[in-house]
């Protein structure tokens, strides 16, 4: 049974009672009272708001932020609307952060003003970044293309004025996802910066792009001597499904750098592979720390979506259908042709059959043959 109390069992004046006891820490509890807030619990909080030290707000806003990342049924938005206003720029930069899970276009509105206005360069950093799911939801079609058009003009604008570099960054990583022409100088021009955080930035949009050119650019820097490059190039080479990056990635799961490794585990769930479900369940067995373990159960999880993905054609075709392995048994399904198509002595073989599509005709052709996939 959940210890996790039902919030509408709390009264809020509680809440605001304990708000303002700064001589007891805030009970977490309380936290997911801030939920789904009706109107009147937001005056309430409005009216005492002002009488809540600023420590105390930041510190209330981070937790929500927090929580919100861990329980994704919880709803901040109310709150983190409401948190935008606050004087205080360490309130309004989580708040804004904890927005950008959330899709409604009125938003996109809201963070086009504060990336051009807010006197703090980190929330108007922090907003800029938040307009990159807008250009998304653009892309395919979840918002009107005038919003869309609106978003990218004013990032665009905000790449050829004088702002701060940290701003211009965020802005061009927001346009990683947009198709219009004028992105991509931008980022070609970024790239070959002697910057490594504009260099950064470019890889972490050419991994939004979906667009196979940055495949070269993204490979070199895979072997960069900076830990920030490596990461961004393996996050790059998973968005962007590159291939020929595993031998690689495989090799960065030895990474000193943390956050190289992490990244490249979760690339090469979304290339997948002959190799990788072992070679990440070797990882998982060595792991001892309780985010990677996380990740890498997260990891697993998506190599076995996108394989079954990969299927999907397969499971469609009828009759063969009730012959095909389950997704646990993708592995040896893969050994099979393996076995049977590698020629001898061949070592590469396996390497070229990385990738391989399996489709109707071949299925039906190796049924013809007598072959039995669980053999």
């Amino acid at each position: 049974m959940s210890n996790i109390p039902n919030p509408s069992d709390i009264p809020f004046q509680q809440i605001i009672k304990a708000l303002l006891d700064l001589e007891n820490t805030f009970p977490p509890r309380l936290l997911y009272r801030f939920s789904d807030l009706e109107k009147r619990d937001l005056d309430m909080l409005a009216e005492a708001w002002a009488d809540v030290p600023s420590w105390r707000r930041k510190a209330l806003i981070e937790d929500i932020e927090e929580l919100g990342e861990k329980d994704t049924l919880l709803s901040f938005e109310a709150l983190a609307r409401f948190a935008l206003t606050d004087p205080d720029p360490e309130v309004r930069l989580p708040a804004v952060r904890t927005l950008w899970e959330y899709e409604d276009p009125k938003l996109a509105h809201i963070y086009l003003q504060m990336m051009k206005q807010d006197p703090s360069k980190e929330i108007r950093s922090a907003s800029a970044s938040a307009l990159g799911k807008y250009i998304y939801l653009g892309e395919i079609e979840e918002i009107s293309a005038s919003l869309l058009r609106t978003i990218e003009d004013e990032l665009l604008s905000i790449l050829n004025s004088e702002e701060e570099a940290q701003v211009r960054r965020s802005a061009l990583e927001a346009l990683g996802y947009s198709s219009r022409d004028e992105v991509k100088p931008f980022i070609k021009t970024a790239y070959q910066s002697n910057e490594k955080e504009w260099i950064a930035s470019a890889l972490f949009a050419m991994g939004r792009s979906a667009d196979p050119e940055w495949k070269p650019q993204v490979l070199e820097k895979l072997d960069s001597n900076l830990p920030l490059l490596r990461t961004e190039a393996a996050r790059a080479a998973g968005e962007l499904e590159i291939t020929a990056a595993k031998g690689k990635l495989l090799d960065l799961l030895d990474d000193p750098s943390d956050e190289t490794r992490l990244a490249s585990i979760w690339a090469l769930s979304q290339i997948g592979g002959s190799g990788v479900k072992e070679m990440l369940e070797r990882v998982y067995r060595e792991a001892d720390d309780e985010e990677e373990i996380a990740l890498i159960e997260s990891a697993l999880d998506n190599l076995r979506f996108n394989q079954d993905m990969r299927l999907l054609p397969i499971l469609d075709i009828g009759e063969i259908e009730s012959d095909l392995p389950e997704k646990d048994e993708y592995d040896e399904y893969e050994d099979y042709f393996l076995h049977k198509y590698a020629p001898d002595g061949d070592e590469d073989f396996e390497d070229d059959f990385d990738g391989f599509e399996i489709d109707e005709d071949f299925i039906e052709d190796n049924e013809d043959e007598g072959g039995d996939f669980d053999d």
